[in-house]
């Protein structure tokens, strides 16, 4: 099933974005270097149309060094996209990062740029913005939704900072995406299964980074199912209940904050490749439902269709 999870203030922030776009000349969206497609919010792209965009892929330290420079030169292949990698403690990079924005729309040189920096919740974004403007403007935590309002900034060097909440979208219809999103934070836990997203996470590093759980709950071998490795990690840590059964859920917090916070090293959940597929496969998946509602509304529709006649039919009888 899509997760969903749009609070009100969410909707109120998509229509003041949609109101404030077209005086905007530059879009800067900030991405989660682990997951840098997922963490990218489709309603931006929709509502940003042309205008140019930097793209900042941020916790860089928590992610897979490579894979973030691939994923780097990926983005870029977009028209009118550009992407820097930064971490929190890169103070001279995210203060450039204006500059690099500004490059982006030539045509405003020697005016005022007005800039709009977006993100999903937990991104990181606050602190981006707190840098950049040389003091505590927005506020920080590791929680979801800590931003609640559009907020203007002058940032020096003839740049104006838009801030925006952080906001997901209603659906997020690949079912993947959605995992990664939980396994670093952008959903509030109530919206997810701590379990259910744990297996995902387990099946991704068994396939990806094997060694980096070894090494971090010293097992001699890797376990061979999700479940045992969920089971394993369990006993290694304590999680144990009445009748000495396996804690799930305690063990399946544990890997999920292991992952979140870097302790099994730095990780990257998605790669360019296999994006495209899932795109693929999510398009065909929403082709696929959009069609079984149609097939859904029109029995509904030949049935009533039916019942008029029969209705009809009766009363004609009735009066002969």
């Amino acid at each position: 099933m899509p997760i969903q999870w749009f609070p009100g203030h969410m909707h109120k922030a998509q229509l003041e974005i949609r109101t404030a776009m077209p005086k905007t000349d530059v879009v800067i969206e900030v991405l989660d270097a682990r997951i840098p497609f997922s963490s990218q919010n489709p309603l931006l792209a929709e509502i940003r149309g042309d205008k140019p965009c930097l793209k900042v892929l941020a916790k860089s330290d928590l992610a897979d060094e490579a894979m973030t420079l691939a994923w780097q030169e990926y983005l870029e292949r977009s028209p009118g996209v550009r992407a820097r990698i930064i971490t929190s403690q890169d103070i001279s990079t995210i203060r450039s990062l204006k500059y690099a924005a500004a490059r982006l729309v030539p045509h405003r040189e020697g005016r005022t740029v007005n800039a709009m920096i977006f993100g999903i919740p937990n991104v990181g974004k606050s602190t981006l913005i707190n840098i950049l403007a040389g003091r505590k403007i927005a506020k920080t935590g590791n929680t979801p939704a800590v931003t609640k309002q559009q907020q203007k900034i002058d940032i020096g060097d003839g740049v104006t900072l838009c801030d925006t909440p952080g906001m997901l979208w209603h659906n997020v219809e690949n079912v993947n995406s959605g995992y990664r999103l939980a396994l670093i934070g952008s959903i509030q836990e109530t919206a997810m299964d701590y379990a259910d997203v744990a297996f995902f996470g387990a099946r991704y590093m068994t396939s990806q980074y094997p060694e980096r759980l070894r090494e971090r709950y010293e097992f001699e071998s890797l376990p061979a199912t999700e479940m045992e490795l969920i089971e394993a990690i369990g006993r290694k840590r304590g999680c144990i209940g009445k009748n000495q059964v396996i804690d799930i859920d305690r063990a399946s917090r544990i890997l999920v904050m292991d992952l979140r916070t870097g302790v099994l090293g730095r990780l990257t959940l998605e790669t360019p490749l296999m994006m495209e597929h899932e795109i693929k496969s999510t398009a065909i998946a929403i082709q696929e439902k959009a069609e079984r509602s149609q097939e859904k509304a029109a029995k509904q529709l030949k049935r009533f269709r039916d019942k008029q006649r029969a209705e009809k039919k009766s009363r004609e009888m009735r009066q002969r």
